[in-house]
């Protein structure tokens, strides 16, 4: 058969990782010293890349990540009283698989995004769904999604959601409407999916941040009762990021 038509008919069977991998061995010299079930075997396994990474980018262009970050990055050597067997329960995501939650807590700067979107990274790539937004931009989106009387299609949206992660809660006050919507949120989500919070409020102060105790009450069951808790510490990064920064420009001055 010739090759330019088998090619042509991986591509229309979507089967561009094995049209790749055909490609490569026509190219090769020593494609006639492999056997049958070799290159078939290299092809399949090329399939099987192309559809992971497409299905990565796809995960992570829906999940749409506050911050370029990894696991694999993530600084451990700066005090900020981050346990290692704690560390190494959430990074291992089995929360996730248990629909378990998550609630990262302490001072601006250190690094309580970059960890969120961390784990969110690590959940894209053992292929699970995620879906993140800073609370003041969710909260804008449920105001959209209601303008146009499409709230329920969000709620909905979210609930699929294997992660969900809510970064910089209580940073701002909230309404008792969208106070409400966030336990209509996490009600759909309790025991199915998994949260991930981040905030600046110890966790003793959410009750009091959300105002209505009943309401409150039942987002806090939901939320803090079946969550691994981290609770970091320490100065500001970002304090240690500009120092350098700082020291430029007095000595250019001084020039």
């Amino acid at each position: 058969m010739l090759t330019e038509p088998l090619l042509q008919q991986l591509h229309q069977l979507r089967l561009n990782g094995m049209a790749a991998a055909l490609a490569q061995q026509l190219a090769s010299p020593d494609r006639c010293e492999r056997s049958f079930e070799d290159r078939l075997g290299v092809m399949i396994q090329h399939e099987f890349t192309e559809r992971a990474s497409h299905r990565l980018t796809q995960r992570l262009r829906w999940a749409k990540l506050p911050m370029p970050a990894c696991i694999e990055d993530l600084d451990t050597r700066s005090p900020r009283g981050l346990d290692p067997g704690q560390l190494a329960q959430v990074t291992d995501l089995g929360w996730i698989r248990e629909h378990l939650n998550v609630l990262v807590t302490g001072p601006t700067g250190v690094g309580k995004s970059y960890l969120g979107a961390a784990l969110a990274h690590s959940a894209c790539r053992a292929d699970f769904s995620v879906r993140c937004f800073r609370l003041p931009r969710l909260i804008e989106e449920l105001a959209r999604y209601a303008a146009m009387q499409k709230r329920s299609a969000l709620f909905r949206q979210l609930a699929k959601a294997d992660l969900l992660v809510l970064d910089d809660f209580g940073l701002a006050p909230l309404s008792d409407e969208t106070v409400r919507d966030l336990l209509e949120i996490l009600d759909d989500r309790y025991d199915r999916r998994s949260t991930l919070i981040t905030s600046q409020l110890p966790i003793d102060q959410w009750h009091a941040y959300l105002g209505d105790r009943t309401v409150a009450d039942a987002i806090l069951d939901r939320l803090v009762h079946n969550s691994y808790r981290l609770v970091l510490k320490g100065e500001s990064m970002r304090r240690h990021k500009t120092l350098p920064i700082k020291a430029m420009t007095v000595k250019s001055k001084s020039n």
